[in-house]
C-alpha cells in the first residue's frame, strides 16, 4: 500500500494556515496578484470528489493557493480514506494539503436549571489533509462545465440586478458610500480588456468587489472591524472584499484582472495577517457570509421562472461546513 505524507501543520494551526498564506501573498507581491486569483482563465470554487460539496471560507483560499503552486488542473479534493472508499489512490509520497475542519461540540452551561441554558455549542479547529485528484490513481477526472465569456457575463448581469443594491455609473473611480448606500462605478466603456480577462470581466470584478463591501452595512451584515482590529479595520474590509470578490468571481466563471490598486493594501493586510494569526480566517469568513448573502438575496429577488441568473453549481455555495 502507497503511503502519503501529511504537512505537519506545527504547534499552532492558525498560525501555519496564516504563514502558508502570507509567503504567498509576498511571492506576488510585485505582480498585484493576489495569490487566491489565476490569471487568464477561470479558477472554480474547489470541491470535495465524494461529496461534492464545496469548501467553504480559509479552505477555499489554502487550496486555490496549494492547486496554483502546483499546477493541479482540477480543483476535486479530499481525504485519503475518502479516495480510498471510491477506490481511488493517492500515490506514494504524494503531499497532503492542511485544511481546518470545524467540529461541534456541546458543553454543560453553569445553569444547568435552566433547560435553554443547560447545553452550549461550540466549535474548534482541527487540522485535516487533502489530497487533489492530480495525486491519485484509478480516478477519472470530473469534466468541468464549459460555457463562453457571453454566457458567462449574461449570468453575472442578471445576478447583479437580482441584488437590487443602487449603483450610479460615470464616477472617475469604483466605491460604496456607505452614508448613502450607493455603489459609485465607472461607465462600463470605460474599462477597457487586458491580455488575461475582457473589459466586461474587468468590470463585473470591480463591482463584485464593491458589492462585498455593500453587503457590510449595518442593516446587512453589520461588518465593523474597528473595534478588535482599530487603525487596521480599512484594511481588514478591504481584505474581506477582495476575497469576497474572488469567491464570487469564481463562482460565476469570471476571469480577474490583477488590480495595480491593490498595490496600496498589500503593505497593510501582511501586517494585519502577521499580527493576528487568525484574521485571514476572519476575512474569509466574513467574506463567504457576504458571498452567500448575495446569492441569497438574488435568488429571493429573482422572477420565479427565471433560473436563467446562476450557474449550475449554485447549491454548493451552501454546503456542509468544511
Amino acid at each position: 500500500m502507497s503511503t502519503p505524507v501529511r504537512a505537519k501543520p506545527g504547534p499552532d494551526l492558525y498560525q501555519t494556515v496564516t504563514d502558508k498564506i502570507v509567503a504567498a501573498i509576498e511571492a506576488g507581491a510585485n505582480t498585484f496578484a493576489m495569490p487566491w486569483r489565476a490569471a487568464g482563465k477561470p479558477i472554480a470554487i474547489p470541491s470535495n470528489a465524494t461529496t461534492y460539496a464545496a469548501y467553504r471560507g480559509v479552505n477555499v483560499l489554502s487550496l486555490w493557493i496549494a492547486a496554483l503552486v502546483k499546477n493541479y488542473p482540477t480543483g476535486e479534493w479530499a481525504s485519503y480514506k475518502q479516495w480510498q472508499s471510491i477506490d481511488a489512490q493517492v500515490r506514494q509520497g504524494e503531499q497532503g494539503t492542511l485544511i481546518v475542519f470545524y467540529k461541534q461540540i456541546e458543553k454543560s452551561a453553569l445553569d444547568e436549571t435552566d433547560p435553554d441554558q443547560s447545553i452550549v455549542r461550540r466549535y474548534y479547529a482541527k487540522p485535516s489533509w487533502v489530497f487533489n485528484a492530480a495525486q491519485c490513481d484509478g480516478y477519472e477526472q470530473r469534466e468541468p462545465e464549459h460555457t463562453n465569456t457571453l454566457e458567462r457575463i449574461e449570468v453575472a448581469e442578471a445576478f447583479v440586478e437580482s441584488i437590487g443594491a443602487k449603483i450610479e455609473h460615470g464616477h472617475p473611480m469604483a466605491c460604496y458610500r456607505r452614508t448613502s448606500d450607493v455603489i459609485e462605478m465607472p461607465r462600463w466603456d470605460w474599462f477597457i480588456a487586458s491580455a488575461t480577462s475582457t473589459a466586461a470581466e474587468g468590470y463585473y470584478a470591480v463591482l463584485l468587489h464593491e458589492l462585498t463591501h455593500w453587503t457590510g452595512a449595518e442593516h446587512r451584515l453589520n461588518r465593523d472591524y474597528g473595534k478588535r482590529f482599530g487603525d487596521e479595520g480599512y484594511a481588514m474590509e478591504e481584505l474581506v472584499a477582495e476575497i469576497g470578490s474572488a469567491f464570487l468571481c469564481a463562482w460565476l466563471g469570471i476571469v480577474p484582472e490583477p488590480r495595480p490598486d491593490h498595490a496600496g493594501y498589500v503593505a497593510s493586510w501582511l501586517k494585519v495577517l502577521k499580527n493576528d494569526s487568525k484574521a485571514i480566517f476572519a476575512a474569509a469568513s466574513a467574506a463567504q457570509e457576504a458571498h452567500e448573502y448575495l446569492i441569497g438575496r438574488a435568488e429571493m429577488n429573482a422572477a420565479p421562472d427565471d433560473d436563467e441568473w446562476g450557474p449550475a453549481s449554485a447549491g454548493e455555495s451552501r454546503s456542509p461546513r468544511l
